[in-house]
């Protein structure tokens, strides 16, 4: 893929699709990791005297305007990071999008309303998707694909697009594809892996692909109580895909079988209920009461999962250990976070719900490797996929 440098972009208008989907409370951002990282791309082009018109998603509106997934609160906060104003286009490729167009100079920036608004950017009909990419591209002289967190999307804005226009990867996803490839080329050993979250069904395909490649795997958040069910043994309330109770046995076995240390809970958090001010004790994992649902791992099982990552060389996190969003349940994932920090290890943190978690406890994010924007992007990498996004960018042909 080329980079930012080998396009030039002076008096040159640079559409840059990057990755903005940050959690709102109302119009409050309540996390800013998203739109921090893909400063520095955008300030590149802005300093080379780009005429920069920034375009991303946020949330999922369906192909039509709602105002609950405005970007407006967005562009306020880009504007307040990079020190200069964002002109905010309320559609995509409109009317205000034209007249915002019209109006910018060289080195100012304007972000278009969320793309989802339109149908075309997620339509599964080749022609119009097409279509609205035609438009899409029209608004621009250059592409910049830097929205990482998308490029598993076959989406107008994604895959169509770099394709109408000559183009270049952005800094953020040259810099994910870098770490990635750390992680699956040559890792350095031990290589362990910690997934979490609340579903196995989310990460079957990578679980599949990393058994052929890790040392260790660890197992905690709602993921885990599948495995243990997968076992034999009683998980209450918690959280559990009975349907996928025989690719977890399958796990199981091949983890067996290659030798690879496969590692889950000891003990657990056994709540009474899903709340923040739920009563809970800690119980063995294997006897979890019929009435208690397991929200977090126990103090026994972060000792243990904090010993297994103490040699480690390489450490890919995705997922949290427990609900990490109530205090009382976050103590799992903050054990983890903090077992990576205290190692020597390249540490890589896969975005999304484990990366808000870092930062909702207060964590120094430059005490991991590296923290990835892409959760999905980062996982479907991982499963050795082609992701659409990342095809595009690599192929150097423009349609005519």
């Amino acid at each position: 893929m080329r980079g930012l440098d080998e396009l030039d972009v002076k008096g040159r208008r640079v559409l840059v699709r990057a990755d903005l989907n940050v959690p709102l409370d109302g119009e409050t951002i309540t996390d800013d990791g998203r739109i921090r990282a893909s400063v520095p791309t955008i300030r590149n082009l802005v300093d080379r005297g780009a005429m920069v018109i920034v375009c991303a998603h946020l949330g999922r509106p369906k192909g039509s305007p709602n105002p609950k997934f405005s970007l407006a609160p967005v562009a306020k906060r880009l504007a307040e990071l990079l020190g200069e104003p964002v002109d905010f286009a309320t559609d995509v490729v409109g009317e205000s999008a034209q007249a915002t167009m019209a109006g910018l100079r060289d080195g100012q920036v304007a972000l278009l309303e969320n793309l989802r608004f339109e149908p075309g950017e997620e339509s599964k009909d080749d022609a119009e998707r097409a279509l609205f990419a035609g438009k899409l591209a029209a608004l621009a002289d250059l592409y910049v694909g830097d929205g990482f967190g998308a490029v598993h999307r076959r989406h107008a804005s994604v895959y169509n697009v770099p394709r109408l226009l000559p183009h270049a990867a952005g800094g953020l996803v040259l810099a994910e594809v870098e770490v990635l490839k750390k992680l699956t080329e040559d890792p350095a050993r031990p290589y362990v892996v910690v997934l979490g979250g609340a579903k196995v069904s989310d990460k079957l395909g990578v679980i599949a692909n990393l058994l052929t490649k890790v040392d260790r795997l660890l197992i905690g958040g709602g993921m885990a109580y599948t495995f243990l069910k997968a076992q034999g043994h009683e998980v209450g309330n918690s959280l559990l895909q009975e349907e996928k109770l025989g690719d977890v046995r399958g796990f199981l076995d091949e983890a067996a079988a290659r030798g690879v240390d496969l590692v889950l809970p000891v003990d657990v958090l056994a709540a009474d209920g899903f709340a923040p001010d739920a009563a809970f004790e800690v119980v063995d994992a294997t006897a979890i009461p019929a009435d208690k649902e397991g929200l977090d791992i126990g103090p026994r099982t972060r000792e243990l999962f904090a010993s297994k990552l103490a040699d480690a060389r390489t450490v890919f996190w995705n997922g949290p250990m427990g609900v990490f969003e109530f205090d009382a349940f976050a103590g799992g994932t903050r054990a983890v976070a903090e077992a990576l920090i205290a190692s020597d290890a390249f540490t890589v943190v896969g975005g999304g719900d484990s990366a808000a978690a870092v930062r909702k406890l207060g964590l120094p994010e430059d005490g991991f490797s590296h923290i990835s924007t892409g959760g999905g992007a980062s996982l479907e990498y991982l499963e050795g996929k082609t992701l659409p996004g990342l095809a595009a960018l690599e192929d150097d042909h423009v349609e005519s």
